[in-house]
């Protein structure tokens, strides 16, 4: 009986954290990573925004057990781990690019790989997957925790997408002034959308 609470404990943890990433903390809208790759998608009609969500979702579960083991075996006892730690998070974001490179070229092999790898690099270089390895480590996620995070994460950012492709479409107004038409009027929007998760979440921030 014990072994099935630790299991369904472990579980509702994982889930909280992914959770609380998505809503709480959403990577857009209370901490502002990925804000400008997410306004280039919306104005990209080339880019499927499915196919770049579940990208980054791919290349954020790979990268996020690469980083938290990096930090546990390698970055915690390094005296200079704030400054190389950057660098190893790079590098495991690498590591994780190649890993789902691998898997879409195995999967789809020639039918949707050509479609779909010019995606890969724009999924995988950005703040919202590094900013994520920075928050879980510097936080001391244990390793459910920060799966979960890094799920919760991807699909808040997902969220997020959906939410400002939405509102630029309704912002495509002729009352709205011309200086403020398009980006303007873009970021506008995610910044009032942050007010107000951040007015329904309060104060969440981890750092």
């Amino acid at each position: 009986m014990s072994e099935w609470r630790e299991v369904f404990s472990a579980v509702a943890e994982f889930f909280l954290y992914a959770v609380i990433a998505v809503f709480a903390q959403n990577a857009v809208f209370t901490r502002a990573l990925g804000v400008s790759r997410l306004v280039h998608l919306v104005d990209d009609d080339n880019v499927s925004s499915a196919t770049f969500a579940a990208l980054l979702t791919a290349v954020q579960l790979v990268s996020a057990p690469l980083g938290y083991f990096a930090n546990v075996y390698f970055l915690r006892n390094f005296e200079y781990r704030m400054f190389v730690r950057p660098l190893v998070f790079v590098l495991c974001s690498a590591v994780a690019f190649f890993i789902v490179l691998l898997l879409v070229l195995v999967v789809f092999r020639t039918k949707g790989a050509p479609r779909i790898i010019p995606v890969l690099p724009m999924a995988t270089f950005n703040c919202c997957i590094l900013g994520t390895l920075m928050i879980t480590t510097t936080q001391s996620f244990t390793l459910l925790q920060t799966m979960g995070f890094a799920l919760g994460t991807s699909i808040g950012y997902a969220l997020a997408l959906v939410v400002v492709t939405e509102g630029q479409r309704r912002l495509q107004n002729p009352n709205i002034p011309a200086p403020f038409r398009g980006l303007p009027a873009t970021l506008l929007y995610i910044g009032i959308v942050a007010l107000a998760i951040y007015g329904f979440t309060g104060h969440m921030s981890t750092f």
